[in-house]
């Protein structure tokens, strides 16, 4: 499976989403510009804006409010992308040194913050409230999530409940506000939308829990981060809360001591096969499965059609994904 099929339906309607959205993220401003061009050298898998496009595709016609919504939708990701680095001291981002490593970190929350403010503006320009509500409900999750990530982290209370809330807020709410924003440029069926919503929020967690898999599993030539980076940085995700759940109080005592302090390559090489032994990969592995079986379960019931298939194989790629 990979995004080239995926794509396929929306692939003329993409380019037309890549000329406005390259249009909106540059000013007047000289560092802005140059930071803008930096950032588009590194360009992604577009994700976001393609599930904004399919969702639309869906449920009625790609329009020109389509556009502006995953214009908006991707403006916000690379705010929150730029944020996050400064956030947590990241020094990389897709094999490129980071804004805030260049540039420091007050033009980066700068540069978050322009980013952010553009995608509202489209929004408010013509009139399109919804895709405002939508959004910044998603930003007000994001911020929670963040912030309920750190709160747990200091005081070691991070259980499964705990976890799925910070990477629901954190990871799925934007997600499921791309499915919502293109249902919503399309229709006005409210229950189309909430089934486009429900059906994003449950691929974003699955999405998150392969993101977390990658950190005990993945080749870091690919990532482009280390393995063990999330385990380095103290973080405590569903493979290591699995493991700790079901090894001996003495072990488990021992790797949460290891992880707290400041680990070397042996030391990551034994939580890693300390969660391996115990079933957290595999159990993680399962309960994404689960998560994408509910997320196609929500468009099982559209009629067949080019961006169905597409939004189905989206669903086998999040669990596919070597980065």
């Amino acid at each position: 499976m990979n995004l080239k099929e995926i794509i396929q339906p929306i692939q003329k309607e993409l380019l037309e989403f890549e000329r406005i959205f390259r249009r909106t993220m540059f000013s007047q401003v000289k560092l802005l510009n140059i930071i803008s061009h930096y950032i588009l050298r590194q360009k992604g898998k577009r994700i976001r804006p393609t599930l904004v496009l399919l969702s639309a595709k869906l449920v009625g016609e790609i329009n020109e409010a389509t556009y502006h919504a995953a214009t908006l939708a991707e403006l916000l990701h690379t705010a929150t992308l730029i944020h996050d680095d400064v956030v947590d001291e990241s020094d990389m981002r897709r094999g490129f040194p980071s804004i805030n490593a260049i540039w420091g970190n007050k033009v980066a929350v700068l540069m978050g913050d322009f980013f952010l403010a553009q995608g509202l503006l489209i929004s408010l320009r013509h009139k399109e409230y919804d895709f405002l509500h939508i959004t910044s409900n998603a930003v007000k999750r994001m911020s929670e999530g963040e912030l309920l990530e750190i709160q747990s982290s200091r005081s070691n209370l991070i259980d499964e409940e705990v976890y799925f809330r910070i990477i629901s807020d954190k990871t799925a709410s934007l997600i499921s506000a791309c499915c919502e924003l293109g249902a919503a440029s399309a229709t006005d069926d409210e229950f189309v939308r909430v089934k486009l919503k429900n059906y994003g929020e449950n691929i974003g967690v699955a999405f998150q829990l392969r993101d977390d898999l990658l950190d005990y599993t993945g080749d870091s030539s690919i990532t482009g981060k280390p393995v063990g980076a999330d385990i380095k940085d103290g973080k405590i995700t569903l493979p290591l809360i699995y493991a700790l759940k079901n090894s001996s109080r003495k072990e488990a005592r021992r790797v949460i001591k290891i992880i707290k302090n400041n680990l070397t390559k042996k030391d990551i090489s034994y939580v890693i096969d300390f969660v391996k032994s115990y079933g957290g990969i595999d159990y993680t592995l399962k309960v994404a499965e689960e998560y994408l079986d509910r997320a196609k379960g929500f468009i099982f019931d559209f009629p067949d059609s080019p961006a169905r298939g597409s939004l189905l194989k989206l669903a086998d790629f999040v669990l596919e994904r070597v980065s």
